[in-house]
Order: C-alpha cells, then sequence, then structure tokens
C-alpha cells in the first residue's frame, strides 16, 4: 500500500526540511538473543519510513540542496551467505527497487561519509541514540576537519534529524492509514478469538497463543508490542506480562495486545469477564470506563487540542469514582487535589503509528497542540481497584482499559478498531455464544 514513489517523496521532503546539509539514517542492528540466536530482526522506524528497505547493515545519505538526492548504504550480494541467511538485494537492485540516485556496499561507508560532508553546513544525525553511531560520526568529521589548510570546511552543526522525521511521521497519509486499518482489523479479530477461548481454568499464557495466532494467520508479521493478558488481580499491574495465570470463576480478563502490520502497530484493550457475565460491581465500573472513553473519542475533532479527550475522561471518571465511594469531596476537589490518580494514574492516549507510542510533540511553544487530520491516537481510560481498608470490599481486584485507535479526519474521526466489541451487552453475548 506505500511504494516506492511514496518513499521517495519522504525523502525529498525531508531534503527541503532540511535547507541544506546532509542527514545521515543508519536502520538497527541485529540483536543477539543468547550464544549465537538473534532476536526477529527489526529494522529502525526512521530508517524504514524514509526508504521501505528492510534489510539490516544498512544507512541512508540524504544530501539536501538545490539538487537534492539519497544514496543507500547496504550489504553486498553474497551468494554463500544467501544460502544460510536468505535473500539480500545488493546495491545495485537496491538503487533500482527503491529508488535511490546511487547506492554502494556497506563497507564504503566510512570512505565516502568524509567526502560527502566536505564543505556541508550542517550534519543532520541521531546524536545520542547509539554510542557507537556517535563515535563514528566524530570520526568523520575529524577526516574533513583534516582538510582545513586545503580550504575544505566541516560541517559547524549537528543538528537531530529526529526533530524533523518526528513532525513528518505524525501526520499519516492514506497509504499509511490503510495499513493501521489492516494491522487494526487484524488485532479486533484476534481479540474476538481470545474471548471466544476465554473460560474458567484456561491459563492466561494460552489466550495469549489464541493471540500470537490469528495475528500471523492473517499476515502480520510480529505483536506491536508485548501482549498483556491479565486476570484478575493482574490487571491492575499497568505493565503486567507475566501472562503465567489461571482464569478464575468470577474474574475479569483485561488484554491489550495489538500486531504489526508492514511497520505500523495497532493497539487495543479488552476487558471482560471470565464467565461470560459481569458481576454488579464490575458492570458499574466497566460501564464507567466505557462513558469516560466515549466522552474523550466525543472530543477528538478538528479544534480541539491534545489535551481535550484527557481532560473530558477525567472528569467522567472523577464523578464516577465519587459516586463509587473510591473518592470523597466534590468534583473539582478530586480533580485538582488529584485524589483519582490513586485509581487512574496514566493519561488517556497516545500517538500511534510506526512505533506503538509514536513519536511526536504534545506541546508546542509549551501550549498542547491542535488536533489535525491524519494524527493518529490511542483513546484509553481505565480503573484500577487494589485492596485497601478505605476502600468497599467488592471492587478490589478489579482492574479495567478500555483502548481503542482512532484517526483525526476533517469531520471528526474514526475509530480504527471498532470491530472489537466493547459494549456489556455485546460482549456477554460474544462469551455465552461462542460459536458465532
Amino acid at each position: 500500500m506505500i511504494n516506492e514513489t511514496t518513499y521517495r517523496q519522504r525523502r525529498w521532503h525531508l531534503a527541503h526540511l532540511m535547507g541544506s546539509g546532509i542527514a545521515v539514517i543508519p536502520t538497527a542492528p541485529e540483536r543477539p538473543r543468547n550464544r549465537d540466536s538473534h532476536y526477529p530482526y527489526r529494522y529502525d522506524s526512521y530508517f524504514h519510513y524514509l526508504t521501505g528497505f528492510g534489510e539490516p547493515e544498512a544507512v541512508l545519505v540524504v544530501v539536501a540542496g538545490k539538487h537534492p538526492r539519497s544514496y543507500l548504504f547496504c550489504r553486498e550480494k553474497h551468494p554463500d551467505r544467501e544460502i544460510w541467511d536468505g535473500f539480500r538485494y545488493g546495491p545495485a537492485a537496491a538503487r533500482e527497487a527503491f529508488g535511490f540516485e546511487r547506492a554502494f556496499p556497506i563497507a564504503k561507508l566510512d570512505a565516502m561519509l568524509p567526502k560527502l560532508l566536505e564543505n556541508q553546513e550542517n550534519l543532520f544525525f541521531h546524536l545520542g541514540a547509539d554510542g557507537e553511531w556517535d563515535a563514528r560520526a566524530v570520526g568523520w568529521l575529524n577526516k574533513v576537519r583534516e582538510q582545513v589548510r586545503s580550504g575544505i570546511t566541516a560541517p559547524t552543526a549537528i543538528r537531530d534529524v529526529r526533530v524533523l522525521l518526528d513532525e513528518m511521521r505524525l501526520i499519516k497519509d492514506g497509504g499509511e492509514i490503510a495499513v493501521m486499518q489492516r494491522a487494526a482489523d487484524i488485532s479486533c479479530a484476534a481479540h474476538i478469538r481470545a474471548m471466544r477461548r476465554t473460560a474458567p481454568g484456561v491459563f492466561e499464557h494460552e489466550v495469549e497463543a489464541e493471540l500470537l495466532h490469528e495475528f500471523r494467520r492473517h499476515g502480520a508479521q510480529a505483536p506491536a508490542y508485548t501482549s498483556i493478558v491479565a486476570g484478575g488481580a493482574n490487571a491492575c499491574t499497568l505493565h503486567y506480562v507475566g501472562n503465567d495465570a489461571p482464569l478464575r470463576d468470577g474474574d475479569l480478563l483485561l488484554i491489550d495486545a495489538g500486531c504489526e502490520v508492514d511497520g505500523y502497530a495497532a493497539d487495543i484493550t479488552r476487558t471482560f469477564p471470565v464467565n461470560g457475565r459481569f458481576s454488579p460491581a464490575q458492570r458499574d465500573v466497566y460501564q464507567l470506563v466505557l462513558a469516560a472513553q466515549e466522552a474523550a473519542i466525543a472530543e477528538i475533532t478538528i479544534g480541539k487540542c491534545w489535551d481535550d479527550p484527557h481532560q473530558a475522561a477525567l472528569k467522567v471518571l472523577a464523578q464516577g469514582f465519587i459516586d463509587l465511594k473510591l473518592c470523597r469531596g466534590s468534583l473539582d476537589e478530586v480533580l485538582e487535589e488529584g485524589h483519582y490518580k490513586r485509581f487512574y494514574m496514566h493519561r488517556t492516549g497516545h500517538w500511534l503509528g510506526r512505533d506503538v507510542h509514536d513519536v511526536g510533540d504534545y506541546k508546542r511553544d509549551r501550549k498542547w497542540r491542535a488536533l489535525e487530520p491524519g494524527m493518529t491516537l490511542t483513546v484509553e481510560p481505565g480503573c484500577y481497584i487494589r485492596p485497601a481498608d478505605d476502600v468497599p470490599g467488592h471492587l478490589w481486584h478489579i482492574g479495567i482499559r478500555i483502548e481503542d485507535d482512532v484517526v483525526v479526519t476533517y469531520t471528526g474521526c474514526d475509530v480504527l478498531t471498532a470491530k472489537a466489541p466493547k459494549g456489556v451487552a455485546e460482549i456477554e453475548e460474544l462469551l455465552t455464544d461462542k460459536e458465532k
């Protein structure tokens, strides 16, 4: 859905934003898991956003100016290694397939970069992200500086290329949204499959296996993050990933899981009763969280700012906490003094895209930034009730989060993950009629 022309246009756009200078953007290295085994390879999000090139040991160089151009440095063809590790493009084929002006063997990078940096004003780089790359960049600059008596100058400024790329990545185009919709659809199907597999006595990891099966069955490359499958009290730990406990009759199960498709993430949370029916207390808290999410989604429209959905959800939750005897005082007091944070301690969403917690500033000039078409975010209010003397006992160990992926449009917003059931009636119907 995202083709070579799109990647080329992104590189041109980056060069325009740079004005002058050279950007150097390496992909991620392969990571050893143990001894001679590696984790499944995942390219760097910035690099892949600009190239579409998925191999390790690769670097993109963008040269700005009157005639912008981009170069790829990558692994050479190697028939013997390809027998063991699989296909490699090699520079010639990569240049043709991905639309670079030129491509070179990665082994030539350190020799060629000083030459490319000569008489350039700026080096755009991810300084501070990786110590080894920082050292290599300093080495390139020092090589250029050695030629000062020949009238050659080195860049006088190192600028963070991520500042420019973060703004580019924040607004998704139609192709990106289409990929994210596919990731959302697969993830919704996985949540439905997991709901149908859930029953008292089943282990959390068995439910997680259903998620992973559905992800891969439909062509997702991997989970976008480690799945949270948290039954009962485990749901009150926000980043619980043990996923090894048995599910008990009468408990809720919170699943926070999404897949990655072609580098783009989905991020969904659903909470439902293990035995198929909400207890009265569970239903009360669930309906509160759902109402908070609905209030937040209603605020996602052009003209609103990033913080408006969060504030809308907070007001609903805080009043609900008062009604449930979890918080005491007026609504204004609970909000102003932060008493609600005992039961709701995170914000209502984050940017979503190539990274689950995607790039992009939330404020500009110290003000919450305005929502614009193409911005994609999560909406995920929650409530987490741990046992305490001043907490009603019938609410203990209830942990609920409801999370959807939303894209801002010119007419409001679209919920990409609407296919995952979240109404009380539809959840109970699905859980009690698992053949549907």
